[in-house]
């Protein structure tokens, strides 16, 4: 059962988390409330009760996956040196368990829908970002901060699909790069 559901009532942690995986796995669109029922050993009224509909349950797993993703972030945001920062930033995607790849398998299907999609949720990194780059004295910190961005998400990516086997390699490689 993922982390980010711990704090909820076993029934609804387990319709959550069966919830997660058939939405990550087959798409939001695809996944019927029956389908969570039968899978979670449960009956749609309880999804129903618990949740009101579907889109309530995707808003839970939202809600769970925010307040996880803060927490990922709060070491980064409290930081002060700026090669400290540009490190953790680097050191993210690979902190985040396997166990989790499922909730950011969702979140990277759903940036396609306007209505979950938030360009705005990476805005507190990227300002720390472009103040450490300006601290390092960069010509561009703007834009450094926005590739550093997009390059931790495509990392992302790679390790919830499965395809960077190498991660510490990895790792060492844009530590090195970054002079980190």
């Amino acid at each position: 059962m993922s982390k980010y559901l711990h704090s909820l009532t076993d029934k609804k942690a387990n319709i959550l988390s069966t919830a997660l995986q058939l939405f990550a796995n087959e798409g939001f669109a695809a996944t019927s409330t029956s389908s969570v029922a039968k899978k979670a050993g449960v009956s749609e009224a309880l999804i129903f009760r618990h949740f009101k509909n579907k889109k309530g349950l995707l808003d839970a797993i939202f809600e769970q996956g925010e307040k996880k993703f803060m927490e990922f972030m709060g070491p980064i945001l409290l930081q002060n040196s700026p090669k400290e920062i540009i490190k953790k930033t680097l050191e993210l995607p690979f902190s985040v368990d396997e166990s989790e790849y499922a909730f950011w398998r969702l979140q990277m299907k759903l940036k396609w829908d306007s209505a979950y999609y938030n360009p705005n949720k990476m805005a507190p990194l990227t300002d720390k970002l472009i103040e450490a780059f300006k601290k390092l004295g960069a010509k561009h910190p703007e834009f450094e901060a926005k590739a550093l961005n997009q390059l931790v998400e495509s990392i992302s990516l790679s390790l919830v699909r499965g395809e960077l086997k190498d991660k510490q390699q990895y790792l060492d490689f844009l530590f090195g790069k970054y002079r980190v």
